[in-house]
């Protein structure tokens, strides 16, 4: 663990989280793809939309987002009434970067009858100009459920927006970008792992290539993938094609099943920036506060709240 004093003990740090979190009032939150130790503390685990309804329920007056950016910003659009930590402030997200809120208003000015679909991966002020979010988990079914005499843009990720128009079977204004961690995941690599594990269900996020989701037993998001595995006999192995933090918990969750990552380069560097140390500084000192101006707030939470209100709209169908 980076930067830690030689007498402070991994324990010790676990008790001064639990005491400051009781102090504050707060809870933690965690990305599936954060560093084990960090998914261990966390109160909830999950993917983007799993957090996001979590961040609008909580009681919790603060919320400490172990993720990037664009996730605590999202609780901070949701929750305006409660303090939006996160632990590392340099927590970046590439794919986020790739939109800016400046080019998104350049694409609807010529697309003008379209409908902006934008990925949770992405900024508040992107957000803004969004008329509907999406998360990996819900991507395909709010495509399907837009009028279809009218044009799609999808931002920012390019992988998710293809995959998404070829499930809905509709075209997609798509937009050059892409999560820099499951593109590294080739062709080459899947043919690589299913020789070396002949049994093994080859399970992919939806962020991965076309032409390497080709390869797939199974697609889906972070939360589709753990539903999936459940359902598997004991004895299973799997190929997990996503960011190597989903296997911290995919095995805690299935022990009697065997995980191998698809590739050792699905690593996000971003996601494990965040350590115990971080944690403890950030409810000590109350730091790196989420601030999102009012008026991109508001907008960015109708996008938001668009998406939050259909997912619940479509678990009361199922």
């Amino acid at each position: 663990m980076k930067n830690l004093p030689n007498d402070v003990t991994t324990q010790e740090l676990l008790r001064q989280i639990a005491l400051l979190k009781q102090e504050r009032q707060a809870v933690i939150l965690a990305h599936n793809y954060q560093p084990p130790e960090i998914q261990d503390l966390a109160d909830f685990t999950g993917d983007s939309l799993e957090l996001s309804r979590i961040a609008a329920k909580t009681p919790a007056k603060v919320i400490v987002f172990c993720g990037v950016q664009f996730m605590g910003e999202t609780a901070a659009i949701l929750s305006p009434d409660k303090t939006v930590l996160l632990p590392v402030l340099e927590a970046g997200c590439t794919l986020a970067d790739y939109a800016t809120a400046e080019r998104l208003r350049e694409m609807k000015a010529k697309n003008p009858n379209a409908v902006v679909v934008t990925y949770v991966n992405s900024s508040a002020e992107v957000k803004a100009e969004t008329d509907i979010c999406c998360t990996s988990a819900n991507a395909v079914e709010i495509v399907k459920s837009i009028d279809r005499n009218r044009p799609i843009l999808f931002v920012p990720d390019y992988n998710l927006g293809h995959y998404a128009a070829k499930m809905a079977q509709r075209e997609i204004i798509l937009w050059d970008g892409c999560c820099p961690t499951h593109a590294l995941l080739s062709t080459f690599a899947v043919a690589k792992a299913r020789k070396k594990w002949p049994e093994a269900q080859v399970i992919m996020h939806p962020e991965c290539k076309p032409e390497t989701l080709e390869l797939a037993d199974f697609v889906g998001s972070t939360s589709g993938m753990l539903r999936y595995v459940k359902m598997q006999p004991a004895g299973t192995s799997f190929i997990v094609g996503t960011e190597v933090g989903l296997l911290h918990r995919l095995q805690k969750e299935n022990p009697e099943k065997v995980f191998h990552v698809a590739s050792d380069y699905l690593i996000c560097p971003m996601m494990k920036m965040t350590t115990l140390k971080d944690v403890k500084d950030s409810l000590e000192k109350m730091q790196h506060v989420v601030k999102i101006e009012a008026s991109v707030r508001l907008r960015a939470k109708a996008a938001v709240d668009a998406m939050l209100e259909y997912a619940g709209a479509a678990a009361k169908k199922a």
